[in-house]
């Protein structure tokens, strides 16, 4: 046998499971801490997941065992009360590699591949040789499954050492179904900013819905850690959809296989069934540019045809692809989430509108916190998040955290150094990234690639939150100038005033119209709380004229209309000046008097709105409120427009399909002559659905 030959009989393929055994640094075990915080986050996210698509609000126990006398080994359990899984379904679950029902769907989840509880049987089995035991509890079935299995790694397929069914108990409570699961492996706990109470503490805040609960039992048997995050909210996420794909991210090779599975006679009729955002008038502009015929037959094309037709798709425009695919935390959940785990003093959030890159729809959310007990002298925390799943490694490498290192925060009254770099503050930045396909850069899914379309829509919210932040740290520092001036001359001015008037015997004078003109000022107080007794949020805000002239004005405030708050209580009236945006005009505010403003906001739980801005237009300052930048109002209307515009565009292309399906099917029972067809399609089109 020929040297050539002996080389080609020693080839032989390799099972995925067994590469990742031999390449276990690939899934996040490289090391012995981050190994139990891997194994910990695939557990957390494949109950949030089952939880949310079951519609369960849910209930999470993570704990961790120190095994006796034995080195660096841990018994980490993880018990869910979702919906379980099936007997037929557990060994592929937990015994397969690439097994699972999300990698063919286009929207938003937090795991895709079929790896991640998989590969943490996996590291169990290759470090300790342990198997891993799961019971599993269905709603339809009276008993729970018990299974210990392992992997065979080269077959790539589950080893069952024993199943049976049991009854179903825990914690002394009958459960209608749930999950449990308990492996061992090799590992180190460890506190501290890279640990398991972080990683959960982290998950809490962008899944304000879960209860989570950890406890850390040590190698005497005795509990010495436990923690317990409570849900904020009885909201689900809104449940996602998956989309078809769209021609602006669509690869050749992609493309090539589409067509030759493909069941349509007609390349239009493909373009229109197999993709979103493409219409009637798209579909023919695309053969159109590509020079190839609207009959054609898609499994017909040959290669020339497929790189043309791929061509003309990035030549033409479509409509986005629907957003319905992405599930942000939004707004008031993301106060919430940050403001239970975190103390301070000012919380500021802003969820941006979806977004395209590559013909995938991703979403920027942001959060900022300050002041409190943070420390002033050491760098920010930075939360950063993908698919509300907490990324704990890899901070440098992360486009996340280079968005935020490419802002000058100095401006906005964080300490950094050139401008660049992560700031120093009594501060925490958050940023999250929902996409339905959030690239990587590695499996471990430790770090977000670099991207130049997600990168600037990050620093255009940072930014946002950064003119908050400016915006309150100046209101605060006016305010308190005000007061303390105010306090010290209501104090000395009526103490001088009496005794003098003591003195030469006469009445003590009005002093209003003196303190205004010291003062020369006008000054905004507004205070937002819950009301106990009405169950709704109380906004109030006073305007004094503290000057020696009538004033007038158009106060502003902002509400979180846009999560489905209602207005109440709005005695003085005014009007809606954007989305979000109420407006009330004072005409005139005489010297020494005061306009009240007041109102309430329902469909609101405790805690969802804390803090009201406050804005005005006028010629003279207002101490208290930031003058109203009327480009950003306008920003703020365009936006606002464009999402309606967006929306209608949405609508009018479902209608565009419903009446194309109709009219498929009205023929359906015809000579099936094609010119016939589109006559009668082409008559439904012009007419007055489309106008």
């Amino acid at each position: 046998m020929s040297i050539a030959e002996k080389m080609a009989s020693n080839q032989k393929q390799i099972a995925i499971s067994e590469f990742f055994e031999k390449n276990k640094h690939f899934l996040g075990f490289d090391t012995l801490n981050r190994a139990i915080i891997t194994a910990v986050k695939e557990a957390v996210d494949n109950s949030l997941d089952a939880c949310e698509e079951a519609r369960i609000l849910p209930d999470i126990t993570i704990e961790i065992q120190r095994v006796p006398k034995s080195k660096d080994q841990l018994i980490l359990i993880a018990k869910d009360n979702g919906p379980g899984i099936p007997q037929k379904s557990i060994e592929n679950v937990f015994g397969k590699l690439l097994y699972g029902s999300r990698f063919h769907a286009i929207r938003q989840s937090r795991g895709q591949q079929g790896i991640g509880i998989t590969g943490v049987v996996m590291y169990s089995q290759l470090t300790t040789g342990k198997q891993t035991y799961v019971k599993s509890k269905i709603a339809s079935e009276s008993s729970a499954v018990e299974v210990k299995l392992g992997i065979d790694t080269r077959k790539n397929k589950a080893v069952k050492y024993s199943q049976e069914r049991v009854i179903w108990t825990e914690d002394e409570q009958i459960v209608e179904h749930g999950l449990f699961i308990r492996t061992q492996m090799k590992a180190k706990f460890q506190r501290g900013s890279q640990s398991i109470v972080q990683y959960l503490k982290m998950t809490s805040i962008v899944n304000p819905h879960a209860n989570i609960t950890f406890r850390y039992i040590n190698s005497d048997g005795e509990l010495e850690i436990e923690n317990c995050w409570k849900r904020a909210t009885l909201n689900l996420p809104t449940p996602v959809k998956a989309i078809k794909p769209h021609p602006h991210g669509i690869h050749l090779g992609q493309l090539q296989r589409m067509l030759k599975d493909s069941e349509e006679r007609k390349l239009t009729s493909f373009l229109r069934q197999n993709f979103s955002g493409v219409s009637s008038r798209a579909a023919k502009e695309v053969c159109s540019k590509a020079d190839l015929s609207e009959g054609a037959k898609p499994k017909l094309l040959k290669t020339e045809q497929v790189n043309s037709l791929l061509d003309a798709c990035s030549e033409v425009k479509f409509l986005p692809p629907p957003t319905n695919c992405l599930s942000p935390i939004e707004d008031l959940l993301i106060k919430k989430g940050l403001s239970k785990t975190i103390d301070s003093k000012f919380v500021t959030t802003l969820t941006r509108n979806p977004r395209v890159a590559s013909g995938n729809p991703y979403q920027i959310e942001v959060g900022l916190i300050f002041g409190g007990s943070m420390p002033s002298d050491q760098q920010v925390q930075l939360l950063r998040f993908a698919n509300r799943v907490p990324l704990m490694y890899q901070q440098g490498g992360c486009l996340l955290t280079q968005a935020i290192s490419s802002i000058d925060w100095r401006q906005y009254g964080l300490e950094q150094s050139g401008g660049k770099g992560v700031p120093k503050g009594p501060a925490t930045i958050l940023v999250h990234l929902a996409s339905t396909n959030v690239q990587f850069t590695s499996e471990a899914k430790e770090a977000v690639a670099s991207n130049d379309d997600v990168m600037q829509e990050i620093r255009k919210a940072l930014l946002e939150l950064g003119r908050n932040l400016r915006r309150h740290m100046k209101k605060k520092k006016k305010m308190a100038k005000a007061q303390e001036k105010f306090d010290l001359v209501n104090d000395i001015l009526p103490a001088i005033a009496e005794k003098a008037s003591s003195l030469l015997g006469k009445p003590v004078p009005e002093l209003s119209s003196t303190i205004s003109k010291i003062m020369n000022a006008v000054i905004m107080e507004q205070s937002t709380y819950w009301d106990k007794e009405s169950k709704t949020v109380r906004v109030k805000g006073i305007l004094y004229n503290y000057t020696s002239r009538p004033r007038s004005y158009t106060i502003l405030m902002n509400w979180p209309e846009k999560q489905g708050a209602v207005m109440i209580d709005n005695e003085r009236g005014g009007r809606k000046e954007t989305i979000g945006l109420w407006a009330w005009k004072i005409e005139t505010l005489q010297s020494g008097e005061r306009a009240h403003i007041e109102f309430g906001l329902d469909n609101l739980e405790k805690g969802d709105w804390t803090e009201t801005e406050v804005f005005y237009r006028g010629s003279a300052e207002v101490i208290g409120a930031s003058k109203l930048d009327e480009k950003i109002l306008e920003e703020m209307k365009n936006q606002n427009s464009d999402e309606v515009l967006e929306t209608m565009e949405v609508i009018t292309e479902e209608i565009d399909e419903t009446i194309s399906n109709v009219a498929s099917r009205a023929m359906k029972n015809s000579t099936g002559d094609e010119i016939q067809k589109e006559s009668f399609q082409t008559t439904l089109f012009d007419g007055e659905v489309d106008e």
